[in-house]
Parts: structure tokens; C-alpha cells; sequence
């Protein structure tokens, strides 16, 4: 884990309103965003990409990781002055975030295997947002690499 500060960033793409509070719903919330995101092509609708990297970004929190929160996925763009149709734009602000780093097979759970983990932590977290981000090193199911961004008190 390491602590880092990040700048301001904008995100467009699409999202869901889910919980941890029941893994199914969590599940199913999520295995449907993904699926949405990949077979409607969302990326390839997102102009002014700063890079290919997608990020899952959970927000909007109703209080800690257990309660209500808002999981929007898209790509970082340069601003939000082109968002397609059926799309959203977010800014988030810039802050100091915890860095972890999920490896294996992505098909195996290794990324909910580490919120779990980070669940179990005790951080003084912001709970503005949260994220994790699909690089070029998660592009290999069977030995990816996800980078997991906490958002940390100062």
C-alpha cells in the first residue's frame, strides 16, 4: 500500500446505484454495468480519452462501504464538454488515496478478494471515491494486475 495524491480528474461513462450489503444484488448490479459497458461500446462513444485505462469509480456514498453508493464506469477524459447520448460526465476532486494492487486471475474474485481485505482495514476514509483502474496490466485475464484506489483523510 502506498499513499499518493491525485489531481482532479473527469470520468464519462455509465453507472448503477448498488450496495455491499447484499452480494447478489452487488453481483448481479455489477456484472450488469460491465456487460452494458462492453457489448454498447462505450468506451469507443468517449471522446478526448486521456488514455485506454477504464475506471470503476464508487461514489455517492450514503455513509461507509456498507450503506448505498453510486458505481460509475467509464474512461478518464481531458474535460466534459463532449458527452454522447445515454452517457454521464463526473469531475472528482483531487485527493491523497491509499494505492493497493489486486494480481491474478481476474476471473477468480481477485478484485473483490481485495475490497474484501481493504474492508477489514482500519482507514480514515474520505468516502468521496474510490476506484480501481483496468490498465494496460489487467488486459490478461489469467495474470492481471488492477490497481485499487482508496480515498484517505489528510
Amino acid at each position: 500500500m502506498k499513499n499518493i495524491s491525485i489531481n482532479s480528474f473527469n470520468v464519462i461513462g455509465i453507472k448503477v446505484r448498488t450496495n455491499n450489503s447484499d452480494y447478489i444484488k452487488l453481483a448481479h448490479d455489477m456484472q450488469n454495468l460491465w456487460n452494458k459497458f462492453i457489448s454498447e461500446n462505450v468506451a469507443g462513444q468517449i471522446q478526448n480519452k486521456i488514455d485506454t485505462a477504464i475506471y470503476c469509480i464508487y461514489t455517492d456514498y450514503e455513509g461507509d462501504y456498507t450503506k448505498p453508493y453510486t458505481a460509475f464506469l467509464g474512461c478518464k477524459v481531458s474535460d466534459l464538454s463532449i458527452i454522447p447520448e445515454g452517457l454521464e460526465g463526473k469531475s472528482f476532486k483531487d485527493g491523497l488515496y491509499n494505492k493497493y494492487t489486486a494480481k491474478g486471475n481476474i476471473l477468480d474474485g481477485i478484485v473483490y478478494e481485495k475490497w474484501k481485505y481493504i474492508w477489514g482495514l482500519d482507514i480514515c476514509r474520505t468516502y468521496n471515491a474510490d476506484f480501481e483502474v483496468y490498465g494496460e496490466k489487467s488486459q490478461n485475464p489469467e495474470n492481471a494486475e488492477v490497481e485499487i484506489f482508496i480515498g484517505v483523510k489528510i
